[in-house]
């Protein structure tokens, strides 16, 4: 792998938006809203090659009962190098010294990307269970 570093750090506003662009979610984001939303996040890591952010990933939540995988994203240049894999231990670590038992740790993962995140203890619901969401504005 090239000179990859893993911080614990959040993004940059433009770091923010150079990734979710990178991976196809531009159009997704109000990124006049993200930087008080990076701020409000429990925890972030940006993976960056030299001075270049390539991979980033944070936990939102109440940071007691309530965690939130959000926001994993890795540029397609250096996906499948195991840059994913290292921003989400380093989210997972955080979640296992901060949350007491029985916390929940959710994410909505992207299409097809369900055994990776199977790999680290995810599974889809059972069949009780739905996961639901909705964007504003509500009706």
């Amino acid at each position: 792998m090239p000179d990859l570093t893993l911080l614990e750090r959040l993004p940059t506003p433009a770091e923010y938006r150079a990734l979710c662009e990178s991976v196809g979610w531009g159009g997704l984001i109000n990124f006049d809203a993200a930087p008080d939303s990076l701020a409000r996040s429990l925890f972030g890591v940006v993976v960056t090659d030299g001075d270049t952010a390539i991979g980033m990933g944070r936990i939102v939540g109440d940071g007691v009962m309530y965690f939130y995988v959000q926001d994993v994203a890795v540029n397609p240049a250096y996906q499948g190098r195991g840059v994913g894999a290292m921003i989400l231990r380093a989210l997972l670590d955080f979640v296992r010294r901060t949350a007491p038992d029985q916390a929940f740790v959710g994410l909505f993962a992207a299409q097809d990307t369900q055994p990776f995140y199977q790999r680290f203890g995810f599974d889809e619901h059972p069949d009780d269970l739905v996961g639901m969401f909705a964007v504003t504005p509500l009706e």
